[in-house]
């Protein structure tokens, strides 16, 4: 590490206001407005894809943990909603063993948050089949439209639209911080995600600069 940082302790605590304050996520939806319009769309979008990912606990933060059966992780659950160019919308963290449908209410609530109301339609796995996800979706003015797995299926399959979401997932893995849950607070394990995805989406604003330029 540099020997020439700041104390650890002011470098959290103004991070920490940042956090608190959503400047990270003033400045991811700043800049998913200009990439979409760069790639020829609306400046918000319609359309979202959902979908969730386990991380692994770890010491720091194995007390909020919970055990996931179907991926055979104790750890946290990061539910995460992006548009269809794979760039962030809404996020939140809970315990591993919470159930995706019932996330579906906030997840949807956030996206309408985000994009001032605009999504309409909403793409997901086949874990968010059943009333409960249709219904809160429905609340915030959203179909919730289920892609499913073709019955003849053999090896790998691309299905439509939902591989978007798991790409995120991978560039968010980039991150070594990522990879697993580190936090303390489920809230510090959201907002290291925004910022990851704040880097990426400079990353490629920057790019399209340099092309323009």
């Amino acid at each position: 590490m540099p020997n020439d940082l700041p104390p650890w302790t002011a470098i959290y605590q103004q991070s920490r206001r940042w956090m608190e304050a959503g400047c990270f996520e003033a400045v991811v939806h700043d800049l998913r407005a200009v990439l979409r319009l760069a790639a020829g769309k609306q400046a918000e979008p319609t359309t979202a894809i959902i979908d969730s990912r386990t991380l692994r606990s770890t010491p720091e933060s194995g007390s909020r943990a919970g055990y996931d059966g179907a991926k055979r992780k104790n750890g946290s659950k990061l539910h995460m909603a992006v548009d269809t160019l794979g760039h962030l919308l809404a996020l939140h963290v809970t315990p591993a063993n919470r159930d995706d449908r019932g996330e579906v209410g906030q997840l949807t609530e956030a996206i309408q948050q985000a994009t001032d109301g605009s999504v309409e339609l909403v793409w997901a796995d086949q874990g968010y089949t059943g009333s409960k996800a249709a219904k809160a979706a429905e609340e915030q003015d959203i179909t919730l439209e289920i892609v499913r797995l073709p019955q003849a299926k053999r090896g790998f399959v691309l299905l439509p639209r939902r591989w978007i979401v798991e790409r995120s997932f991978a560039w968010a893995t980039r991150c070594r911080r990522l990879v697993k849950d580190y936090e303390r607070c489920a809230s510090t394990l959201a907002a290291m995600h925004t910022i990851a995805f704040a880097g990426f989406m400079l990353k490629n604003a920057a790019q399209l600069l340099s092309l323009s330029a």
